[in-house]
C-alpha cells in the first residue's frame, strides 16, 4: 500500500522540514479491515499512528461492562491516548476499534522520539493534535459530569439524524455515546416518544418535531 500522507496531510507536506518528510515517507503503512482490535485496554504502545483513511472508535469499558466512546479518528488524525502513553511510557488505558477499514501511518517509538527532539516541525504536528484532542475529552468529561441528559441525548438526534430526520442506531449505542445505560435513554426516548416529538422503530428513530427537539438541545447553550 502507497504511503500517501502528502495527500492527507497537504499543508504538511509543504511546511515540513526534511527531518520530518523522511520519517513519514520511510514509515510503514497498516491496514485493519473493518471491526478490528487497534489497541486493548493495557496494551503497550509501540508505534506513532497517523489514520490515513476510515475510522477509528476509542472507548473505555467500565468494570459492569458499560463503555463509553471517548472520541473518534478520521483521515488525518492522530490518537491522543497513543501520544500520552508514548510520553509516559505507559500502556494504553482504553481501547480501540476500526468501524470501517483503516489505513494507518506506523511510526515506530524509537523514531517518534529521535525526531520530536529534533524537528520542530514534527513537535508542532504532535502537539497539536494532541492539543485538539485533549479538548474533546475535556468536552466529553463536562458534559457526561455536568450536562443534563435529556439535552445532550437531543443534540445526538440533531447531530446523527439525516435529510429525512431519521437515524439508525440502537439504544445500546446511544448509550455508548453518551457514557449512559441503556435502560435511561430507552426511557429518555420513551417520553420524547410520548410526546409525539419522535418515533422509535427496531433500530432506528423518526423526528417528528424537529423544532421541539431543537429547543430541548438549546437548553443552557
Amino acid at each position: 500500500m502507497n504511503n500517501n500522507w502528502r495527500n492527507v496531510l497537504p499543508e504538511l507536506a509543504t511546511s515540513a522540514d526534511d527531518l520530518t518528510r523522511t520519517l513519514l515517507d520511510t514509515s510503514s503503512v497498516v491496514a485493519l479491515p473493518a471491526n478490528s482490535i487497534v489497541f486493548h485496554q493495557g496494551d503497550a504502545c509501540n508505534n506513532y499512528l497517523i489514520v490515513l483513511a476510515g475510522n477509528v472508535k476509542v472507548f473505555t469499558r467500565a468494570e459492569n461492562g458499560r463503555e463509553i466512546v471517548l472520541y473518534r479518528l478520521a483521515k488525518g488524525d492522530s490518537c491522543v491516548l497513543t501520544t500520552s502513553c508514548l510520553f509516559g511510557n505507559k500502556n494504553y488505558p482504553a481501547e480501540g476499534k476500526t468501524e470501517t477499514a483503516v489505513s494507518a501511518l506506523a511510526i515506530p517509538v524509537n523514531k517518534f522520539n529521535q525526531v520530536l527532539q529534533q524537528s520542530t516541525t514534527f513537535r508542532q504536528m504532535v502537539f497539536s493534535s494532541f492539543s485538539s484532542h485533549l479538548s474533546e475529552l475535556i468536552t466529553l468529561v463536562e458534559e457526561v459530569a455536568f450536562g443534563k441528559l435529556d439535552v445532550r441525548l437531543a443534540k445526538f438526534l440533531i447531530r446523527h439524524c439525516g435529510n429525512d430526520n431519521t437515524l439508525t442506531s440502537t439504544h445500546q449505542n446511544i448509550a455508548t455515546e453518551l457514557g449512559s445505560a441503556r435502560e435511561v435513554i430507552s426511557r429518555q426516548l420513551k417520553e420524547l416518544e410520548l410526546k409525539g416529538y419522535i418515533t422509535t422503530a427496531r433500530g432506528s428513530i423518526k423526528i417528528n418535531d424537529m423544532e421541539a427537539i431543537q429547543e430541548i438541545a438549546a437548553v443552557n447553550n
